[in-house]
């Protein structure tokens, strides 16, 4: 029986998948320009580690879609949509490397395993934000996504651990922007969360 989580992982990923597909189609008949190639061949790492980020992207995605029906503050609202936004264009790149290359591009069928990634909210989790409003939404919301985005930290240090991996050029420079974006926003978020009566950045 499909989770919570599954579902609105799933209903994003395939909304995105359909956006891209529209995308290439919407030139006509033009043929379409090789991948770029990279200077080193990309390695299974890299594969898992760009399929894995997916799903993780997804949910937060679908975090952030919640902001604007759940009362949140000008300034989440605004967070939310930057994140939205970004994690959207992430998303369609890293599913156009899996493609490129000829690997498994995730849908929402196996968006399932996304509570194996660290930093993924539970199911318990999920229902307690989206049944939030107000400003137990913007405290819920801002503790949830500093532990998802220390989660992509986390699998970002994992791949470069990882020997042989990350030498593919977009690889590379995908997962250092990862790393670097979100450790920013994890202490803007840090300081967003102590401005709040009862925010506790460290939780």
């Amino acid at each position: 029986m499909a989770t919570p989580r599954f579902n609105a992982v799933a209903t994003t990923l395939a909304l995105l998948s359909s956006a891209t597909g529209c995308a290439g189609t919407a030139q006509g008949p033009a043929q379409a320009s090789p991948p770029p190639v990279s200077r080193y061949p990309s390695t299974e790492a890299d594969a898992r580690f760009m399929s894995a980020m997916i799903g993780h992207h997804a949910q937060a995605v679908v975090m952030a879609g919640w902001a604007p029906t759940h009362g949140a503050s000008p300034s989440v609202l605004r967070l939310a949509e930057r994140l939205m936004s970004g994690q959207q264009d992430e998303i369609a790149t890293m599913q156009q490397w899996l493609r490129d290359r000829g690997r498994p591009v995730p849908q929402g069928h196996n968006a399932e395993h996304g509570h194996l990634m660290p930093g993924m909210l539970s199911d318990a989790q999920l229902k307690q934000l989206e049944a939030a409003k107000g400003p137990e939404f913007d405290r819920l919301f801002l503790t949830f996504m500093i532990q998802h985005h220390r989660g992509a930290v986390a699998m970002v240090k994992e791949l470069f651990g990882t020997p042989g991996s990350a030498q593919d050029d977009t690889v590379f420079k995908f997962a250092s922007d990862v790393n670097v974006d979100q450790t920013t926003e994890i202490a803007r978020m840090e300081r967003m969360l102590s401005a709040l009566p009862g925010g506790d950045p460290s939780s």
